[in-house]
């Protein structure tokens, strides 16, 4: 069976006598070798030999555009290996100079057909992207809008703030922005969230026929994990001093307490649901409202607790009406209107929590993550809370537990609030 590799020419008399550089070559063996010259020189040291390709940190290769050339040398060593496959048992009725013929046209083709769909495909990551976008805001949808205006911003500012055409995105472009960022000190979370979006515009563009790719670099490289990040769970001893605390009636620590105490006793609320509560929301001995990032429905039966509460906000109200103070709508108008008020939110429960003598950090999110965590620890089934936010994602853990009857998560609840 013939058999391609991309090698450096070393012999002597392959070395220039100008540069002093040796070319890269493909070598073909098919009962005799050959050497087929693809126009790029390197020296010695700049010849990455295990993973046929340049090597950036060389002298010899300052200078030139590493990731054109790494992703030719790819290119043309796959269309090579293509050939080889493509003719199967008939390859033996060639001999190998008629093999380099085959390779050479296929290499043509390939040429054309690379430089007509980007012809075809002149869309950039910052045109598709801005598309998405505006879908987003439009729909009211401003957290993903931002994810991917993130990801653009972050791509652009790599490529030295220059926009970049979705066809430029090779694996190689994508490991380089990645080293880059963390040579920067951004998490592997941070990096992870910028791909992501990236990778979420690219597949868009191919699914709406806005692009078609000649390979989806997206399917070659592994996206950098989302660190698991220790969470400090407050204990249920806390959670009842929490409710002891006593401030001024309607002040902006005494809502802020209630707010905590009401997305405990829903199972972790998040903050962006409980502000766009509605009157409307309740019914009868339960809350109903979707979950704003996914869209998926929550019941939560009014315990006695909560009742106590929201029996203040309720006064006077019509069922229109918000439910709170904060009212944010959900429109991306508002949208910073809720940043705003999320982190007033986080300043107030440092407040609260240095009040109840929890220690360490204490925010909208660790109330979510308290309530699975103290449900794991009274012996509630994983299956319910799905290891409390133990999981790499949120989105894991509401679908563990949206596959529950109501009456279940209730009792489970019941227990926790308590």
């Amino acid at each position: 069976m013939a058999k391609v590799s991309l090698i450096l020419d070393t012999r002597k008399k392959s070395k220039s006598r100008i540069t002093g550089l040796y070319p890269i070559v493909l070598k073909v063996f098919h009962k005799k070798n050959r050497l087929l010259r693809i126009g790029h020189c390197t020296s010695l040291a700049g010849w990455d030999s295990k993973n046929h390709l340049l090597r950036k940190s060389s002298v010899a290769n300052n200078g030139l555009d590493h990731q054109k050339i790494n992703a030719e040398l790819g290119d043309k060593l796959h269309w090579a290996k293509q050939v080889v496959y493509e003719l199967g048992d008939s390859i033996d009725q060639l001999d190998v100079d008629l093999l380099l013929d085959h390779i050479k046209v296929r290499w043509d083709s390939e040429l054309d057909f690379e430089i007509k769909k980007k012809v075809e495909n002149n869309i950039t990551l910052s045109q598709w992207g801005s598309v998405l976008i505006k879908r987003k805001r439009a729909a009211n949808v401003p957290g993903t809008a931002q994810w991917y205006q993130s990801g653009v911003d972050a791509m652009t500012k790599f490529n030295n703030g220059k926009d970049i055409f979705l066809y430029d995105i090779t694996v190689t472009i994508l490991n380089d922005f990645e080293a880059q960022q963390l040579s920067k000190g951004n998490s592997k979370n941070t990096i992870g969230m910028y791909i992501r979006a990236i990778r979420s515009i690219y597949n868009s563009a191919i699914k709406e026929d806005q692009f078609v790719p000649i390979k989806n670099p997206f399917d070659h490289f592994r996206t950098p994990f989302k660190a698991r990040t220790k969470k400090k769970a407050v204990a249920k001893v806390k959670i009842i001093d929490i409710r002891k605390l006593e401030y001024e009636q309607e002040g902006p620590l005494w809502h802020a307490k209630n707010y905590a105490l009401i997305m405990f006793y829903c199972r972790g609320m998040n903050f962006i649901d409980l502000v766009k509560l509605k009157v409307k929301n309740i019914e009868d001995d339960r809350l109903l409202y979707g979950r704003s990032k996914t869209g998926d429905p929550f019941s939560v039966r009014i315990t006695e607790s909560l009742r106590t509460i929201l029996e203040f906000y309720l006064k006077g109200k019509q069922t229109e009406d918000y439910l709170l103070p904060t009212n944010y709508d959900g429109s991306t108008k508002h949208f910073q209107k809720y940043k705003s008020q999320r982190r007033r939110m986080n300043e107030r429960l440092k407040v609260i929590a240095k009040d109840a003598g929890i220690e360490g950090a204490f925010t909208t999110y660790y109330i979510r993550h308290s309530w699975a965590t103290i449900a794991k620890f009274m012996g509630i089934s994983t299956e319910i809370i799905s290891e409390g936010l133990g999981h790499n994602s949120l989105r894991t853990t509401e679908i563990y537990l949206k596959s529950f009857t109501n009456s279940v998560l209730d009792e489970a609840n019941e227990l926790v609030v308590s």
